[in-house]
């Protein structure tokens, strides 16, 4: 059919099983060409698209409310509700968006960049149906790598007591953006392999009702006999104690099992459990072949190959360089300890693990707990590294608070995707860290200007030994400058003059740099002399250097890849006031006070006046040049 006519799911009804083969066929197709073009997460939409088809024909969205846990798998959802005709705009500038979006339609009742929210909005979902009085279905779906989430076992705890109906999806495909981990994977393996028993258990108590009764003992026994199933069919009932009807395992791909298990589940009262087995990057032999998470999400690559059609660049990747330098200085110190929640693939420790493979560890998708893993190594006195991404980094921020910053632990914490990251959008964009973190006591921030530099902060903060350190360092490649072969610690908090200038000065740090050099030597073609600082420690400032700029009273403009309220600038502008400098001509840049979508990276900065022509008609203007931005 014509996937650019859908408008909404409601013409699944009227289709067989046969004719829901061929849109699913259809559906893989159009997802794995159009994503050639645009790139996305291919292999997780292709796992989904049975599944989706049988929860839009079964339910009727969005009277019923279908969450997607996290939103990378919600492509063929977003078919299927009307918005095939925009995924050439897939993840681009001003285009749809590579999650839930409620604007785009009503059928997104739940935004999702990460994982483990899904349930506990549920449960908030169908608190206000019931109180309401209506009559509708709420139906998450989770996947396997989500549930190491501690939010999601909290609210499965509380689903489970409180006995709210609703239907539970949990898409096992036993593989989030890496390999899972832990025991409740091991409980899922278990279940994948136990068959389904509660057909079992229903037709035994059947069968039971039929027997005349013969007293109270019989009765007891039979309804004990009864329960007791549940443990000879499947080992470890973890889903049915915590107050769930378990069903499943479930063929996702097999629309018959799909159906019958639905229907059942609508009839049950309580929360219910569907267990789907599905094959992530089905149906795309090279998405369909990967076990370590490459075809999660992609940029664009060949169809007929695979092959993936990056750029050239032969500067180092940050994560690379970081976890590589890590891994090199792990050979001279053995108390470096790396954790990850979850990125082994993305946070680039693969090689750190097959070196030292008990000095590695992954602990699922649960931030918090590595955080605070991370606090207890340095406890007794081991160098932990805690590889996370900024944005996760947030559902870290208490255990930062309370276990890593207020005990002084001596925890390197390596930020990937600081700073504005493109096309994950708004979930994803890394602008909080420095706000979040600037104001913890004990804590130092850093951010090198080139790879060159990243090494030596990474020895620096293994060298480090008087509490917390964090360095960040954005997504994507380096400079390609010449790298140093001998290591060495930069003095804590000290920055380094790039070039001098007598008329203003801009204080900035890592990917902003070029931008300031270049406005720099532009103003110097217009008679304007204007230094220019590498603040690589953001905590704490260079306080001798900058209080030597408010001394003579020349012009600043800082800028910063983050937001402005609680930044780097507002730190400047805090020194200044405090110590006296209350004459100060101080301008600030950065990301405003507002979530920035999608797009590349130098589209969003346009869009928020960020660029090096903005630099310069700043830098004019706080000179006292007449000259504005036309």
């Amino acid at each position: 059919m014509d996937l650019l006519s859908i408008k909404d799911p409601s013409f699944l009804k009227q289709l067989s099983n046969e004719q829901l083969e061929e849109l699913a066929g259809e559906i893989r197709n159009f997802l794995i060409e159009n994503l050639s073009a645009t790139g996305g997460h291919i292999g997780p939409n292709l796992g989904v698209v049975e599944l989706t088809i049988a929860l839009h024909k079964s339910f009727d969205s969005p009277k019923d409310k279908i969450l997607w846990d996290v939103g990378h798998q919600s492509y063929v959802h977003k078919i299927l509700t009307g918005r095939a005709d925009q995924f050439d705009t897939l993840r681009q500038y001003k285009g749809l968006c590579g999650f839930p979006k409620m604007i785009e339609s009503p059928h997104d009742v739940w935004e999702t960049g990460h994982s483990s929210t899904s349930l506990s909005a549920a449960m908030g979902m169908a608190i206000a149906r019931d109180l309401k009085k209506e009559n509708s279905h709420v139906i998450p779906v989770i996947g396997d790598g989500a549930l190491t989430g501690g939010m999601a076992l909290e609210a499965l705890n509380h689903i489970g007591h409180e006995q709210k109906n609703m239907i539970v999806v949990l898409n096992d495909n036993e593989m989030s953006i890496a390999p899972n981990v832990g025991a409740l994977h091991n409980v899922l393996g278990r279940l994948r392999t136990a068959g389904k028993y509660q057909w079992v258990k229903d037709e035994l108590e059947a069968f039971l009702k039929k027997i005349p009764a013969v007293g109270g003992k019989i009765a007891s026994t039979a309804e004990r006999l009864k329960d007791s199933l549940k443990y000879l069919f499947v080992s470890g009932m973890f889903f049915e104690e915590l107050g769930f009807t378990y069903l499943g395992p479930i063929d996702g791909h097999n629309y018959d099992e799909l159906f019958e298990n639905i229907n059942y589940a609508k009839k049950i009262e309580g929360p219910v459990l569907l267990h789907v087995i599905t094959k992530k990057g089905k149906g795309f032999a090279p998405a369909e072949s990967d076990t370590v998470g490459t075809w999660h999400g992609t940029g664009p690559y060949k169809t007929e190959t695979g092959d993936f059609l990056k750029p050239v660049n032969t500067a180092p990747a940050w994560s690379k360089l970081v976890s590589e330098t890590v891994r090199e200085l792990a050979r001279e110190d053995e108390r470096i300890v790396a954790i990850t929640p979850a990125m082994p693939v993305g946070s680039k420790l693969e090689g750190f693990a097959s070196e030292f493979p008990d000095r590695m560890f992954d602990v699922g998708i649960a931030e918090q707990h590595a955080a605070t893993v991370a606090a207890g190594l340095a406890t007794q006195n081991m160098k932990p590294f805690l590889a996370i991404y900024s944005t996760f980094l947030q559902r870290a921020y208490d255990q930062v608070v309370h276990d890593i910053a207020r005990q002084n632990l001596n925890v390197f914490i390596g930020i990937d995707r600081a700073g504005l990251v493109g096309a994950d959008g708004e979930t994803h964009q890394g602008v909080f860290d420095i706000a979040f973190l600037r104001h913890l006591p004990n804590m130092v921030v850093m951010m090198p200007k080139d790879e060159n530099e990243g090494r030596h902060m990474v020895y620096t903060a293994v060298k480090y030994e008087d509490g917390p350190i964090a360095m960040r360092f954005p997504r994507g490649n380096g400079l390609g400058v010449p790298m140093d072969e001998t290591m060495k610690a930069i003095p804590i908090g000290t920055w380094e003059v790039l070039k001098e200038g007598r008329d203003g000065a801009i204080l900035t740090f890592g990917t902003t740099i070029p931008m300031a050099m270049e406005a720099a030597m532009q103003l110097e073609k217009k008679g304007y002399s204007i230094k220019v600082v590498n603040a690589r420690f953001i905590k704490p400032l260079d306080e001798s250097m900058l209080s030597e700029l408010l001394r003579i009273n020349i012009p600043i403009l800082t800028i910063e890849e983050a937001v402005l309220q609680g930044g780097f600038g507002s730190a400047v502008l805090e020194f200044a006031h405090d110590k006296g400098y209350s004459h100060a001509k101080i301008d600030r840049m950065g990301i405003p006070d507002e979530f920035i979508e999608h797009g590349s990276v130098n589209e969003l900065l346009k869009e928020i006046n960020m660029t090096t022509e903005d630099v310069v008609n700043r830098m004019m203007i706080l000179t006292g040049k007449k000259q504005k931005r036309a």
